[in-house]
This record gives C-alpha cells, sequence and structure tokens, in this order.
C-alpha cells in the first residue's frame, strides 16, 4: 500500500489540502478554506489549509494531526491502516469514510 493512502482509506493525493501544500497553491489555499469552513460551518483559513499526508512525517491540517478520530484511533492501536484492524467490519468510525466512498475501502482492502 502506498504511503498517501490515509488510514481511513482516503486517497491523500487527491486531498485539495495535500495539493496545495505540495504545489504551494494559495489560490487552491483559498479555495479550499472557503468550501471547508463551509461545509464545517468553523472558520477555517488559507493558512490552516497544509498538509504533506496523513501517514507521512511533515505538516498536518489541524484536522487531521489532532482532531480526526480516525487517525487518532489508529495511532493508539498501531495499525498501518484501518484495513489492518480486525474491528474495520463493525467500525463506526471509519464506517461514515467508507459507506460515502467505496475507493476507501478498495484502497484498505488491497
Amino acid at each position: 500500500m502506498k504511503n498517501m493512502i490515509a488510514y481511513c482509506g482516503l486517497d491523500c493525493e487527491k486531498c485539495d489540502a495535500y495539493l496545495a501544500t505540495i504545489n504551494d497553491d494559495q489560490a487552491l489555499r483559498e479555495k479550499t478554506a472557503k468550501v471547508w469552513s463551509k461545509l464545517n460551518n468553523a472558520p477555517i483559513l488559507p493558512e490552516h489549509i497544509n498538509c504533506q499526508g496523513c501517514r507521512v512525517e511533515g505538516v498536518k491540517t489541524v484536522f487531521c494531526d489532532s482532531l480526526c478520530g480516525i487517525r487518532q484511533c489508529a495511532l493508539k492501536k498501531g495499525v498501518v491502516t484501518c484495513g489492518d484492524c480486525p474491528d474495520i467490519e463493525k467500525c463506526q468510525t471509519v464506517g461514515m469514510i467508507i459507506s460515502n466512498n467505496p475507493e476507501a475501502l478498495k484502497n484498505l482492502i488491497g
């Protein structure tokens, strides 16, 4: 499994925060901050849109770094991704991601 697959199975290389970071794209940061602020009903600023990937060393968005329950659970359990967790089939934490994004499940189980 490539390192840019997040613990939940989403592909970090397709994330606007990742793309804005690696391309130093201020316009994409501004657009993403606006969209994410609206989606989350929270003040998200362009300077918050910096992430080098969920499972790799480097900068992460505040959500990915410390607020994502999936990432926190995977780190606590010491699994590479949720695909390695014996509880994945009954897990409600990652279940919403998988139910809304079939590609995430495919990324997790191979």
